[in-house]
């Protein structure tokens, strides 16, 4: 089906039924659509150029899939971008830097094969740091086996770059963390009240309904920090306080409470996330005397201090046997029992498909007649998402919300996602309405027919 060309011209279909009523007495003129701007739900096609859609369709669609059995989100870098411009940071995470040795001739040969490793993750022939970190760390394994000394070349290259990385990070941390909750200037919301709202939304499900389930491809902590600010309680492999340790047992472990004068009826307590950061974290040291990773207590915005060469920041990875090393076996399981079973939803938000051992598994989920895909993405580097939608169009398994109108964090959260605090009251009130008609309609009947 990778043949197939999607429409994006498609007129809109009747994906939501409204009244000849309800049409005609519509007025107000809504925006056009951008350039780059792109919905696709079910039938619903909208495209640029077109007037954008009422904020009830958007915001009924995603309330089915916040309300799906079992609800992931995964998140990827264009997070902690949003957050960055609602900061209005400067800052930009050290992806572009290249690694310098001595050796002119290694040099070259590093860079070669990031230029394939890049290639062949469908990111293009510009490699990215991560691109070159995972070669030149391959690299200095197999000349640490011959006694090469080149390796130790390599040893304090990719050392230097990892330490820019992770500084680098640590300085976008920052930056969003000291933003204040409001511009001065627009009065648009700053990243701690987007980032709470984003989660919120997503995170408030009906009680019996599985825990929404965070994955991230992401190093830095804004999931952690923002899970703090609404008050979401996370849920994830490390076990302790002081120093939480990674476990591989895998056991589904929750928060209930008991309702007064029920103590043999605990119910599942609000504000519960799971959450499975799959390249590591700023925070997460490998400690080999102890053969453990440990979760070191960390500042937001602040690097760590301990070694360098145990810090669990995963290049990403163009070959799946390199997730087969610990921890990431591990968390790509979770990744892939959360998502690959009946009746489960998969959001992305932020996330380009430059991952492919990522995008095997979200393939391998879609296999599975009753999951779906909502892809949320500002932009479509390399046409990767465009071409994604294209595979999977016929299927309906994959709807899609592209560009500005859509992904820009600030829109997003105002004007698409649904409002978690008043749902249930919202379900309440059209129940009670539901109701109050039908007792209207069967007392005008009755008398009607006297």
């Amino acid at each position: 089906m990778s043949g197939f060309a999607l429409d994006w011209t498609c007129p809109p279909l009747g994906f939501f039924a409204m009244s000849e009523s309800s049409s005609s007495a519509k007025t107000t003129t809504r925006p056009t659509l951008g350039h780059a701007d792109r919905l696709l739900f079910g039938d619903l096609v909208i495209s640029a150029g077109q007037e954008e859609p009422e904020r009830r369709v958007v915001e009924s669609f995603i309330s089915a899939v916040v309300q799906s059995e079992h609800l992931n989100l995964l998140v990827g870098s264009g997070l902690t971008t949003a957050l960055g411009v609602a900061a209005q940071s400067g800052s930009t995470a050290n992806m572009t830097s290249a690694l310098s040795t001595s050796d002119t001739t290694l040099d070259e040969a590093i860079e070669k094969a990031a230029v394939v490793s890049s290639t062949a993750a469908g990111r293009g022939s510009t490699p990215n740091v991560e691109d070159r970190l995972r070669v030149a760390l391959a690299a200095q394994v197999g000349l640490d086996f011959v006694a090469d000394p080149r390796a130790d070349l390599l040893r304090a290259a990719t050392g230097e770059a990892l330490t820019a990385l992770r500084d680098s990070v640590a300085a976008i941390e920052a930056a969003i963390g000291a933003a204040p909750a409001q511009h001065p200037t627009d009065k648009a919301s700053g990243p701690g009240p987007l980032i709470t709202s984003f989660l919120n939304s997503l995170a408030g499900r009906v009680p019996t309904r599985d825990r929404l389930h965070l994955f991230t491809t992401n190093y830095d902590r804004v999931l952690e920090w923002g899970a703090e600010l609404a008050g979401l309680r996370i849920v994830d492999r490390f076990v302790g306080s002081l120093e939480p340790v990674f476990r591989s047992s895998r056991l589904e472990i929750d928060y209930h409470y008991t309702p007064p004068g029920s103590p043999k009826e605990p119910r599942h307590l609000d504000g519960v996330v799971r959450l499975t950061k799959l390249h590591g974290s700023l925070d997460w040291q490998w400690r080999s005397k102890e053969r453990q990773v440990v979760r070191v207590p960390t500042a937001f915005g602040k690097s760590s201090t301990n070694d360098i060469a145990d810090l669990l920041i995963y290049p990403n990875a163009a070959k799946d046997f390199e997730t087969t090393l610990y921890p990431y076996a591990d968390l790509f399981r979770d990744f892939s029992a959360a998502i690959c079973r009946p009746n489960a939803t998969l959001v992305t938000y932020g996330y380009s498909l430059g991952d492919d051992h990522i995008n095997r598994i979200i393939r391998d989920m879609l296999t599975i007649p009753s999951t779906h895909l909502l892809i949320i993405s500002f932009g479509d580097d390399g046409g990767r998402v465009t071409k994604f939608v294209n595979d999977y169009r016929l299927t309906g398994q994959v709807s899609l919300m592209l560009g500005p109108a859509f992904a820009d964090l600030t829109r997003l959260t105002r004007d698409w996602l649904p409002r978690p605090a008043t749902s249930a009251l919202t379900r309440a009130q059209t129940s009670i309405l539901g109701a109050t008609a039908l007792s209207a309609a069967t007392t005008s009947g009755g008398a009607t027919h006297v």
